[in-house]
């Protein structure tokens, strides 16, 4: 078995040797991109080749993230893509992804492709029940999703029913009611008819603005334990570092800001968050597997990173993404601003 295993890598290397290119599969949260890659690239040459292709210049949130045994891996950007620990077979498979969230969507996500990413993102995690979202927010966010991809409701041409094949809401939010898809379809629809006259990116924002309210929206969990050895769950997001009971994903029971955090330090499987006030207690904790610890450290860094960032003044080709948008959004038609404040009584009816 091993000889044959052995001869089988061999031949793969052959084939790359020949080749000299291997393929790769880069799945968006839009489409499946195809490319033909060089044995020499790097991780930022697939993906800043990635980021090209769709039009992206706002670089800095997204990864490419690979699935290795158990766990998950973000491609890194220095070290060439066929040195990574991961199944080899091609196409080799890599999803573009949100890896870091923005602390305000509206102020910080500035094209429409980041928007539009990032709306596809956060929708997948919501019906997939990764972020908990409470009914009434769901309602309101299926009208939002339900706009950008129809545009304005019309009566004529949305007719009962025209919702039937549409994943609007978490199971779990079904399942709380006793309600039928036609009732559930009627009252997304209610909230839908008031968004008039907004764009398809306007409607995506709406979408986003409430999103971005909801306590699991940006955090990855990790499985921990303290140095007493209980089994607790760490929270890294945009604004810093959570603990959480396992049972409760909404609450932490403790953070800790990025701009209260002196270091973290890392050795072996431990980590200590050391607070800014001396005086406070040193934080340890540790993760069971060195995979999760590099995951967790690169979060850190990645997120404390743009913590920072946006404490600075943009640069220059951040200043000119944002002049360039408003000029975009100055040559598409005025929207009707009138009749807007409708959609905060769709929620008062559950």
């Amino acid at each position: 078995m091993a000889s044959v295993l052995a001869s089988k890598m061999g031949l793969n290397s052959l084939r790359r040797k020949q080749a000299k290119t291997f393929s790769v599969t880069v799945v968006t949260m839009d489409a499946d991109l195809e490319f033909s890659c060089e044995l020499k690239w790097k991780g930022k040459d697939l993906f800043e080749l990635v980021c090209r292709t769709l039009g992206l210049r706002e670089t800095w949130f997204f990864g490419l993230r690979y699935d290795v045994k158990d766990t998950v891996a973000w491609l890194k950007m220095d070290k060439k893509v066929l040195d990574h620990d991961m199944p080899k077979e091609e196409p080799i498979v890599f999803h573009f992804l949100a890896k870091f969230y923005p602390e305000n969507v509206e102020d910080e996500l500035v094209q429409d492709i980041t928007q539009h990413l990032f709306f596809l993102q956060v929708k997948t995690s919501i019906l997939e029940e990764e972020i908990y979202c409470p009914p009434e927010a769901s309602v309101l966010l299926a009208s939002y999703a339900i706009h950008a991809k129809y545009g304005d409701y019309d009566p004529n041409v949305h007719k009962p029913g025209f919702l039937s094949q549409e994943e609007l809401l978490p199971k779990r939010v079904i399942n709380l009611y006793q309600m039928t898809a036609e009732m559930w379809e009627e009252r997304i629809t209610v909230c839908y008819a008031e968004h008039r006259g907004r764009t398809r990116d306007e409607a995506e924002m709406e979408y986003l603005k409430i999103a971005q309210d909801l306590e699991m929206y940006g955090v990855n969990y990790f499985s921990i334990r303290n140095k007493k050895g209980t089994s607790l769950l760490l929270g890294v997001d945009a604004l810093g570092l959570h603990i959480y009971d396992p049972s409760n994903k909404l609450t932490p029971k403790i953070s800790f800001p990025w701009n209260e955090i002196r270091n973290i330090s890392y050795s072996d499987k431990e980590f200590a968050i050391k607070p800014l006030d001396k005086r406070a207690d040193v934080f340890k904790f540790n993760s069971s597997k060195l995979r999760v610890n590099k995951l967790i450290l690169q979060l850190c860094i990645g997120n404390h990173d743009l913590f920072m960032r946006r404490r600075r003044v943009d640069s220059l080709e951040v200043q000119q993404m944002k002049m360039q948008a408003r000029e975009e959004k100055a040559r598409k038609q005025v929207r009707n601003d009138f009749g807007l404040t409708g959609p905060r009584n769709c929620m008062t009816w559950l």
